[in-house]
């Protein structure tokens, strides 16, 4: 990526978007906007995005659907924008695949602090100290946390949205042992991102659906009643393959 990540905002209030835009453009960020989903398909087709803001109320198509359609063709990422203390919104939005949310009305330097998280994770900052080349084993699976890939049993490379692939590290390097829900948004997302718990619930079951022989009889990612969860299975690492 280039030394100014791309961002898009979609949002059909012009005032938000002039300022939010001239905020991130404050901030290192080169910042395109769109009012409905056809300029933000029109975006799409002539710029290279890094990230995606993502208003749920748009006029037409809104913000739900056209995070599900961009799912079903990128990888981007997607912060999405949600009434304040609608949490029934935010969950759907992270079930159709968004990577995080801010809630409305908010401070631009809390979707500052968003942004920047969310670009870390999906790779677009330096890997943290301690990653190195290892790889972590467990039933036939590989997470290589480097290149923040994830293997199955038959090799088959499974893609990972990025708060996926930060709870799957979180759970396997520390195996067999209870995590709250408030220890694996620390662990996984980070406090500063104000999540709620509801949302590793939201995590675990689309990690489910990936990783387990069974998403309804979970092996792997187990339940504690009134803990949290544990990975239930032993794990090893090794130093990664070239």
């Amino acid at each position: 990526m280039g030394p100014m990540p791309h961002l898009l905002i979609v949002d059909d209030d012009k005032e938000i978007c002039a300022l939010l835009s001239k905020f991130l453009a404050q901030h290192g960020y080169r910042v395109s906007t769109a009012h409905d989903g056809q300029a933000m398909k029109r975006a799409l087709e002539t710029a290279r995005i890094q990230l995606i803001i993502l208003d749920l109320m748009l006029p037409g198509e809104d913000g739900l659907s056209l995070c599900r359609r961009l799912r079903a063709d990128t990888t981007l990422p997607v912060i999405m924008l949600t009434a304040m203390g609608d949490d029934m919104d935010r969950i759907v939005g992270l079930e159709m695949g968004a990577d995080d949310y801010v809630a409305k009305p908010f401070n631009p330097r809390e979707l500052l602090a968003r942004v920047r998280a969310v670009l870390r994770r999906v790779g677009q900052a330096p890997a943290p100290l301690g990653g190195g080349g290892r790889v972590l084993e467990f039933a036939g699976w590989r997470l290589d946390i480097a290149r923040r890939q994830l293997f199955s049993p038959s090799n088959a490379l499974v893609y990972l949205r990025a708060g996926e692939f930060e709870l799957l590290l979180a759970l396997a390097e520390r195996p067999q042992r209870v995590l709250t829900r408030d220890q694996l948004l620390d662990l996984s997302r980070g406090r500063a991102a104000n999540s709620f718990e509801r949302s590793i619930d939201v995590q675990v079951s689309r990690l489910r659906r990936k990783i387990e022989p069974d998403p309804k009889q979970p092996s792997l990612i187990k339940t504690v009643r009134s803990g949290g969860y544990i990975f239930a299975v032993p794990v090893t690492a090794t130093g990664a393959e070239r």
